[in-house]
């Protein structure tokens, strides 16, 4: 088994388990204190706008927006993570169908790793900074995951026409 192939499917795996492990915590000990304040907050700013105040039902709906973004991050690192473990996996199988030569490959596998680690987990620092840099790091990660997707892509298009 090759280097390139070894890393995505091997990558693959540990990306998947660390997608399901976040998951299951997030899921046992934040998720339904998230969504409870969640509610707590929609409830808040519809009994106050039923009150005809408007500066509290304002304030409500902040901090709904502020629970739902990061509600949102957390499913969604969980989700990327364990998706992209499964294009990891997958293109690792078809990795000898790629036509480059082993030290490309291995170049667009470690990139590809790298990015599907990257990307979610700058997505995942965003709940604690919502600063430029935990964006940053998503966009790098997630170029990371075109570029590589990209060349493997062609990969298979070069093999394709070579027969």
């Amino acid at each position: 088994m090759s280097a390139g192939r070894r890393l995505l499917i091997v990558g693959g795996m540990a990306l998947a388990l660390l997608g399901m492990i976040y998951g299951g915590w997030y899921a046992v000990f934040a998720e339904h204190q998230e969504l409870d304040g969640i509610g707590r907050s929609l409830t808040a700013s519809f009994s106050a706008a039923a009150e005809r105040n408007a500066r509290a039902a304002q304030s409500a709906l902040e901090q709904y927006r502020k629970r739902k973004y990061d509600y949102d991050r957390h499913v969604d690192v969980h989700g990327h993570w364990i998706g992209l473990a499964m294009l990891l996996i997958v293109l690792g199988i078809g990795l000898d169908r790629v036509s480059f030569s082993e030290q490309v490959k291995m170049l667009l596998a470690t990139a590809l790793v790298l990015g599907s680690f990257l990307f979610p987990l700058g997505v995942l620092l965003e709940t604690l900074n919502h600063g430029s840099e935990p964006r940053a790091l998503a966009v790098a990660g997630s170029a990371l995951v075109i570029v590589s997707l990209a060349g493997m892509t062609l990969g298979f298009l070069r093999a394709q026409n070579s027969n």
